[in-house]
């Protein structure tokens, strides 16, 4: 068997089976999120915004997921550590989220594995001013290893209202190689992705059970009549999305 796989299978059931009451909770949160027509955000940094791509804009995937994207932190930047520059300037998540269409009762998904970067934390703390629920993603134990880089003193798992652990090892990578010191292959990408579809799926299942129908997910563009259905869609959920989509 290959060494990653097993130790992925090994952290997805630990996920599945400690995180289920918080995946829980999400689920609720985006679910009373889309029937009061609130608007719910997604952000992650470098390698975390990864998840936001995963939610963002996909056939089967909800429509009314906005994401946040900082230009200064995705990795096309040249050069590269420029995005670990940013994560840790203090304040760049306070001006990314004064140009965010937050209102009270809205939901951020923030996704950040440390938890102790300046750009998760001062966006978490402004949107927290603005009445939004943060559901954030992180490794706790990580987390906890490390001391925060914000004036606050705060981690991610301190400021959010749901925090869902990905139970990674300490440092992302997660496979130990003989006679190398530092582990290979992380693990966030895979057991984020499974948290974040996992969510959508219970969330869609909710709406359904009560009496959504359609719900408000992306049809693939690539088979026929999906065009038109996403047009309905959208107009009927357009006050909660805040990018552009125009044909």
């Amino acid at each position: 068997m290959f060494q990653y796989f097993d130790r992925i299978r090994e952290i997805l059931n630990i996920v599945e089976k400690e995180e289920h009451d918080t995946i829980n909770q999400a689920v609720e949160a985006l679910s009373d999120a889309i029937l009061k027509k609130r608007s719910i955000f997604a952000f992650g940094a470098s390698h975390a915004g990864i998840l936001t791509q995963e939610l963002f804009y996909r056939a089967g995937g909800l429509m009314n997921i906005n994401p946040i994207f900082a230009r200064e932190l995705m990795l096309d930047t040249e050069p590269v550590i420029h995005t670990s520059r940013m994560e840790r300037l203090i304040g760049y998540g306070t001006v990314l989220a004064e140009k965010t269409a937050f209102s009270e009762g809205d939901v951020l998904i923030i996704h950040s594995v440390s938890g102790r970067n300046p750009v998760a934390i001062d966006l978490a703390l402004e949107a927290k001013k603005k009445g939004v629920k943060i559901i954030g993603i992180t490794n706790v134990a990580y987390s906890k290893s490390a001391s925060s880089r914000h004036p606050s003193g705060k981690n991610l798992y301190e400021l959010a209202d749901i925090v869902i652990d990905n139970h990674g090892d300490i440092g992302d990578a997660c496979c130990a190689i003989e006679n190398v010191p530092q582990k290979v292959a992380p693990s966030s990408t895979v057991i984020g992705a499974t948290i974040v579809n996992t969510i959508v799926v219970e969330v869609v299942k909710k709406l359904v059970a009560q009496g959504v129908n359609p719900p408000p997910i992306f049809y693939s563009a690539n088979l026929d009549g999906g065009d038109e259905q996403n047009k309905k869609l959208f107009e009927e959920y357009k006050e909660t999305i805040h990018y552009r989509f125009d044909y």
